[in-house]
């Protein structure tokens, strides 16, 4: 295991894409192991490779408790939702040992400052307690990402993420406590998992989900590669067809990065995916959105500014993880 010596626990956002500002991740790297996870090319800056080293030279940030207990106790600090796992799963196994995210969430709790988690874990049930004053509190939303609902091609994509009843087991119990759960299947592979959406939707209702949202596949960089020689050891009669209908959805590439297109797909085969979870979505009683995240009240006066300091470009545009 490697150690994270940074000095900054807050990552800043500057995609319009995102809803969020601000993340917390206080690991690197993510056993989870997804074949098609975005973060991979993330390591690289790391000096290390965005293939296997990714899924076992992972990073823990020890400070990251005390680092963000002093953000938020800094007088410039707007209490503001705060994504957890804005790009590695904040409740990977490391959590088992290291328990930085409760150390964390008792911090935001402490703060009073919201949260949102996004997880493809089944480890939060572990922290109720906290997860539970969150919820009566600040608040704090979970929303559970789950893309297949057949457990051998969940092994084969995401061979080191728990299976998907094992994940609606602890959106279940979140649920049950008064905590918010949502469902993200993410991602929406063509040819791979579109067949799954109805069963997923079904899934997530009976487990007490509250939302539910989808997101097409991208494969950014070197993401291609390790998605690709995942998919044709594990299905090699199906693996060309499906890198053909990915690349049919992404006519930009299948590693889209434009603002306004990474998160949507296009042509035929993707609006009947998107008509099918629209229809199930609907046909279940989830909104047509997550629900809004109002700014929290500030539980401490602004702190007085500088009549010497004067912004030189106006408001600063919104910023989060990366």
């Amino acid at each position: 295991m490697l150690v994270d010596a940074s000095r900054s626990i807050l990552s800043r956002n500057d995609s319009p894409d995102l809803p969020f500002r601000y993340s917390v991740n206080p690991y690197r790297g993510c056993f989870h192991a997804c074949a098609y996870c975005y973060a991979r090319p993330s390591h690289e800056h790391l000096g290390l490779g965005a293939g296997s080293d990714f899924d076992w030279k992972l990073l823990v940030k020890p400070d990251a408790p005390r680092l963000l207990d002093a953000a938020l106790s800094a007088p410039t600090w707007e209490p503001q939702v705060l994504m957890f796992s804005g790009n590695t799963d904040c409740y990977q196994p490391l959590e088992l040992q290291y328990r930085l995210t409760r150390a964390c969430l008792e911090v935001c709790l402490a703060h009073e400052n919201p949260v949102s988690i996004v997880t493809k874990s089944a480890l939060p049930p572990r922290d109720l307690d906290v997860l539970a004053a969150l919820a009566r509190g600040p608040g704090v939303e979970v929303t559970f990402s789950i893309p297949f609902f057949d457990a051998e091609v969940c092994r084969a994509i995401e061979p080191g993420a728990p299976p998907p009843a094992a994940r609606f087991a602890a959106m279940r119990a979140l649920a049950a406590a008064g905590v918010p759960v949502g469902l993200n299947i993410a991602p929406a592979i063509p040819g791979l998992n579109d067949r799954d959406v109805p069963r997923l939707l079904q899934a997530a209702h009976e487990a007490g989900a509250s939302w539910a949202m989808l997101m097409p596949v991208r494969l950014p960089g070197v993401v291609e590669q390790v998605f690709r020689e995942r998919l044709t050891a594990a299905f090699p009669e199906r693996a060309g067809g499906v890198m053909e209908r990915i690349r049919r959805m992404r006519p930009g590439g299948v590693g889209e990065a434009r603002f306004g297109r990474r998160f949507a797909g296009e042509g035929k085969e993707w609006e009947a995916t998107l008509a099918l979870f629209r229809l199930w979505r609907a046909r279940l009683g989830f909104p047509e959105r997550a629900p809004a995240r109002a700014p929290p009240p500030r539980t401490r006066p602004r702190a007085p500014e500088s009549p010497r300091q004067v912004p030189l470009f106006g408001a600063p545009t919104g910023q989060g993880a990366g």
